[in-house]
């Protein structure tokens, strides 16, 4: 299974208006690229960037937010 990464863009819509900081998450830009013309029907690409990965992690699970709660309750 290929990794996903985040591709940021920045569009023109056919109306004319700039659109920044659209995030598509895909296995290579090209694919991140036909994913916004999906849903940007018409629109120039201005900008394409591969985003670094979230330092913070994916997310965090359940466990892991209860954990940072009752951490934050003990400080109290």
């Amino acid at each position: 299974m290929t990794a996903m990464s985040k591709f940021g863009f920045r569009i023109k819509t056919r109306g004319g208006m700039v659109v920044e900081n659209l995030v598509v998450q895909a296995r290579e830009q090209t694919e991140a690229e036909n994913r916004i013309r999906q849903i940007y029907h018409h629109c120039e690409i201005l900008e394409c960037n591969a985003l670094a990965p979230d330092t913070r992690g994916e997310g965090m699970d359940l466990e892991g937010m209860i954990s940072l709660i009752s951490r934050q309750d003990d400080t109290r």
